[in-house]
């Protein structure tokens, strides 16, 4: 009987050798032969890529390049290399020296692969740490808005007028804990497409009282989701240790806060703004954009003072992205995993999901379960959900799967 394999990643395939029987030794040798990468570069000068071309032709891979790259028609090219890890190493020791930037595109390409297999992730939020590197973990939604689209807004005049406010927001992020969220994450603000900001008075007496008791009453991690530097200080002194910033960060002031707050931040990917961002976005190769601006948005943050591992990515789905760019977002999460950092995902109840299966927010649980099975298959290592308990039993499944 012979079966064929799609190995993902190095321990998946240690895994196999190991139930083959093959000798340790053999096993760190076979384990870089095995696993076969696809490396898409997105642009190199025609003289870069056909050096790096012959390189890999010597090592018995290959590099696809343009056409027009080896006629000279074209001044730059994509490529995509096609090597074994074993390859890589040897590609990466002969680029060293070499002119035309070959030696830096040798030291990106090994940074990205150890970025990508990078997963024992332990991110410290406020008094809490978070271990992500043994599954999923789940983002639980506590929605302090009137107008928000998924329909679970708790800040209504009925909600206030017949129950001390205070007492419903316990109640409600309780309920999310018993159903096992690992974050609870807060926000004041409605960022639905078209959504009219607020005053940051007005977001600041929707959440502070609800982050004050909850910290109080919760023991878990929580999260201020703003773009405002001026609630998420206040914020983190009352009680958040994560901001969740849609912004991804795009304003100094926020940068500088989060610093100053040793707080953990999630940098997110958006096209314009709440009010805009679903007029008719264009990209030239999304995820190559996604990717770039958090690039950029990572280095900068570095820079001011925020450190490396309290940093969380989102691609941001349903920001600025039509209902293809969901899909291929979540086709290619994988991608981001280069990036070296741990991934969030937020697909609940979107309305790409909405479109696909012509539903309304509160029926959309089978496909937003759909979504944050392929997502955390895919690399994502949080996912926000509004359905924590059955996001959270779907991950089981996963997990077992992935286990077995």
């Amino acid at each position: 009987m012979i079966r064929v394999l799609e190995i993902s990643n190095q321990a998946e395939l240690s895994g196999i050798l190991r139930e083959i029987g093959v000798d340790p030794y053999g096993i760190g040798i076979m384990r870089l032969k095995g696993m076969t990468r696809l490396i898409h570069i997105k642009a190199l000068s025609n003289i870069t890529a056909n050096i790096l071309k012959q390189e890999m032709l010597a090592l018995g891979a290959d590099a696809a390049i343009a056409r027009g790259s080896l006629t000279g028609k074209t001044k730059r090219t994509g490529c995509l290399l096609m090597a074994n890890d074993a390859q890589l190493n040897r590609l990466n020791a002969k680029l060293k020296n070499q002119p035309f930037g070959l030696g830096d595109i040798g030291n990106r390409i090994r940074n990205a692969l150890l970025n990508y297999e990078k997963d024992n992730f332990l991110i410290d939020i406020g008094r809490y740490k978070l271990d992500l590197s043994k599954s999923t973990r789940v983002m639980g939604v506590v929605n302090l808005t009137p107008d928000s689209f998924s329909g679970d807004g708790l800040y209504t005049p009925y909600a206030i007028r017949h129950m001390p406010y205070a007492d419903r927001i316990v109640e409600f992020a309780q309920k999310l804990v018993e159903d096992g969220a690992d974050i609870i994450d807060v926000g004041g603000e409605s960022s639905r497409p078209g959504a009219k900001p607020i005053s940051i008075k007005e977001e600041c007496s929707r959440v502070m009282p609800a982050i004050k008791v909850i910290a109080k009453k919760i023991k878990i991690p929580i999260s201020i989701d703003t773009y405002k530097p001026e609630v998420a200080g206040r914020a983190l002194l009352n009680g958040a240790g994560l901001v969740n910033d849609i912004s991804g960060l795009r304003d100094p002031a926020m940068v500088k806060v989060v610093a100053r707050y040793k707080a953990a931040v999630v940098i997110m990917h958006m096209k314009g703004k709440p009010s805009n961002m679903q007029k008719k976005p264009v990209y030239e190769s999304l995820i190559f954009e996604i990717m770039e601006f958090l690039e950029n948005a990572i280095a900068n943050a570095v820079s001011c003072g925020i450190t490396r591992d309290k940093i969380i990515v989102d691609p941001g789905i349903g920001f600025g992205k039509t209902l293809r760019d969901n899909l291929e977002i979540l086709k290619n999460l994988q991608s981001l995993k280069t990036l070296g950092r741990p991934i969030l995902v937020g697909p609940s109840r979107k309305s790409f999901i909405g479109k696909i299966l012509r539903s309304g927010p509160q029926d959309r649980m089978p496909g937003t379960l759909s979504a944050c099975v392929l997502a955390a298959k895919n690399g994502a290592r949080i996912l926000r959900a509004h359905d924590v308990k059955e996001v959270k039993q779907a991950l089981k499944i996963l997990d077992a799967v992935s286990g077995a």
